[in-house]
């Protein structure tokens, strides 16, 4: 497709709704897919040089204040209850418990490459109950992580963006469901929906870019609360109309690896446009992940929280943000009242 043809084809995305848009399959073109929501062209390993080498960090200052808080959950707690409970481990892995099945989001359990991580888990990965459902939003590596996949039984099930085949073959994984935008998994009462979202994926630069898909899920449980998984996204201006095809009880958004703007603002949400989002998806609930982990961005991984607390704060919802730390439990019981369970 010619560079003209290409622009062309994202002035149409204008004129189309989220749905009318993937129906049309305006973001699939020559084997790869679009993003249609920019004209940055992502991957390009000029910009992340001059970010890494001339750009300047003005967060430096804080980096001594960055601790390793090694992650404890009791699992026992968690088995025995019926309702609906999300425990935030790591990075931006979650576990959602739905009854009597386990969700489990973008696994990252272990190091990842040269990073330092904040928060190491303190006990044996064998712990963790064995999910039923493995969601996988998109590729990149502190998310779509092998050696943490490899944890899990083979006949796992799955669900992903369309695309990855390569990485699930090798990890001989091929009980998967693979989804395009609007697609959705239904597991008797449960409902797993796919979602377009402003970003990208890429896992050899050789290859490039987007030749797998990616995406948000919205996941209808069992139990009752609906759930918003925004997945790694920049902020666009289409949040409104997932809020109003769908009730949100909880948002789950990504916060981490924003800093610089010039350089994050096509891939990462910062914490303003977090909770400008959040109340155009009309969430009950916030709750930010992604954080504490691994520094991603120029911004020390302890910011993310504190910074979305003065920003709910400035627009007087304070009260919808749930703040867990790594290892803790949001529980929901049937009248839809919350708890956080101190789960380690």
């Amino acid at each position: 497709m010619a560079l003209s043809e290409k622009n062309n084809t994202r002035a149409q995305f204008k004129d189309f709704s989220l749905r009318e848009m993937a129906g049309k399959k305006l973001h699939h073109h020559n084997g790869r897919y679009l993003n249609p929501f920019t004209s940055i062209k992502h991957g390009n390993l000029w910009r992340v040089l001059y970010w890494k080498l001339f750009s300047k960090n003005h967060f430096k200052s804080h980096y001594h204040e960055e601790q390793v808080v090694p992650v404890q959950v009791d699992w026992k707690p968690l088995k025995g209850l019926r309702d609906c409970a999300v425990t935030f481990l790591k990075h931006a892995t979650v576990m959602i418990k739905d009854r009597d099945e386990y969700f489990l989001v973008d696994p990252i359990l272990y190091d990842l490459f040269f990073l330092k991580d904040f928060s190491p888990l303190s006990f044996p990965v064998e712990e963790i109950p064995p999910p039923d459902h493995i969601l996988i939003t998109h590729g990149h590596y502190d998310h779509l992580d092998k050696p943490s996949l490899k944890s899990f039984e083979k006949d796992t099930h799955v669900i992903s963006p369309l695309g990855y085949e390569g990485v699930f073959r090798d990890l001989s994984m091929t009980n998967r469901t693979q989804l395009d935008w609007f697609d959705v998994y239904e597991d008797g009462e449960r409902e797993v929906i796919l979602l377009p979202s402003h970003h990208w994926t890429m896992r050899n630069p050789l290859i490039g870019p987007n030749d797998s898909l990616w995406g948000s899920f919205l996941l209808r449980t069992a139990s009752g609360p609906t759930i918003f998984i925004a997945g790694d996204a920049a902020y666009f201006d289409r949040f409104k109309e997932i809020g109003t095809d769908y009730s949100i009880d909880l948002a789950i958004f990504n916060l981490g690896a924003y800093e610089p703007r010039w350089f994050m603002t096509s891939s990462h949400i910062n914490p303003e446009e977090t909770v400008k989002a959040f109340m155009e998806l009309k969430a009950k609930y916030l709750l930010v992940v992604h954080w504490g982990t691994f520094r991603l961005g120029d911004e020390p991984v302890h910011f993310p929280p504190k910074a979305i607390k003065r920003e709910m704060q400035k627009r007087g919802i304070l009260d919808r943000l749930v703040h867990l730390n790594h290892g803790q439990t949001l529980l929901y019981d049937t009248s839809d009242r919350i708890e956080i369970m101190a789960n380690g």
